[in-house]
């Protein structure tokens, strides 16, 4: 009787340590699937030219701390904002950057983003651009005219606005709708009476062709370039996107401090010279800061502009792009 008793006793013993051990791996487990960032080895993040990402990209800080974390990062570059949300839609981008116009576009698209953060009003960064030689003096003198533009750009909502002060209806403009790249070749040969475009496209426009300024974003809109991320993305690793926001900052402050190595480290990587992206940085305002009441409503007046003109099928409610605080 005495060994049976002593049989029962270890068999319960190595129960119970058995049980302890697999209650803990369960724990470890649990611990595993709810934090995110354990399982994440990889980052895709989208880049226009020019914005505080692309100078986070060139400097290379973003990457030696991620790497930290075993994490890397997929950068892929995108002519505009629309083709950047594009791809957030689709499931191939995680972050990246775009002016104000695209994320509305891309919420009526139905793109599940949300917006993470911006950067100050850079009002002077985007204008309305003529040759040197076109007889247009105003904004007066578009009606009519031949307008190309990045449909659903930061410049769409600047030329709306524009026309809107000026009494010229939408519809008495014809709109061509380029890519930069395509838009810049036919400013250049005459195609289009005029170009709505954004640094630094803009300033390398005026630096070779002498193009001349209508009018830019000056006390009509903020033109501020937003974070913007998906929201599974987002809502899954929360410590990482505090992690870009604040290495945005930190190059961000660099950049302030060193427009000219910031322009000498874009230039070959961007295919631009020097001198524009120099007459760039002088336009734009550096510093993260996290959204505000004030911000998105501002984006809602955007969106509410656009579906008054039935730009975008349908009204959009802004609130629903910005992440819950908890």
């Amino acid at each position: 009787m005495v060994q049976h008793k002593k049989s029962k006793k270890s068999f319960l013993g190595r129960a119970t340590c058995l049980m302890s051990l697999v209650l803990l791996l369960l724990i470890a487990g649990c611990g595993q699937a709810t934090s995110g960032e354990e399982a994440l080895s990889e980052i895709r993040i989208g880049f226009q030219k020019y914005g505080t990402i692309n100078i986070l990209k060139a400097k290379g800080t973003l990457d030696e701390r991620l790497e930290e974390k075993g994490i890397s990062i997929e950068w892929t570059e995108f002519p505009g904002g629309p083709q950047l949300l594009e791809a957030v839609n689709v499931g191939s981008l995680d972050v990246g950057h775009t002016g104000e116009s695209p994320p509305i576009f891309a919420q009526a698209a139905g793109t599940p983003l949300v917006y993470l953060a911006h950067e100050p009003a850079s009002p002077k960064a985007e204008a309305v651009i003529v040759p040197k030689d076109s007889e247009i003096q105003t904004v007066a003198d578009l009606k009519g005219k031949n307008i190309a533009l990045n449909k659903g750009s930061n410049v769409h909502y600047l030329l709306v606005k524009l026309l809107e002060r000026e009494g010229i209806a939408y519809e008495d403009i014809e709109t061509s709708y380029l890519k930069p790249a395509d838009a810049r070749a036919a400013f250049e040969k005459g195609s289009v009476d005029a170009w709505v475009i954004w640094d630094p496209f803009f300033a390398a426009a005026q630096e070779a062709t002498g193009a001349r300024i209508i009018a830019d974003g000056t006390d009509l809109v903020s033109n501020h370039e937003f974070y913007i991320a998906s929201r599974e993305f987002a809502e899954s690793h929360p410590d990482i996107v505090d992690i870009i926001l604040e290495e945005s900052d930190k190059v961000d402050q660099w950049a302030k401090e060193n427009p000219k190595e910031m322009a000498a480290l874009l230039s070959p990587q961007l295919g631009i010279d020097v001198a524009p992206l120099e007459l760039a940085a002088e336009r734009r305002e550096y510093g993260v800061t996290l959204m505000s009441d004030e911000v998105a409503q501002a984006q809602q007046d955007i969106a509410d502009t656009f579906y008054e003109l039935e730009i975008i099928p349908e009204k959009l409610s802004i609130e629903e792009t910005l992440l819950n605080e908890e």
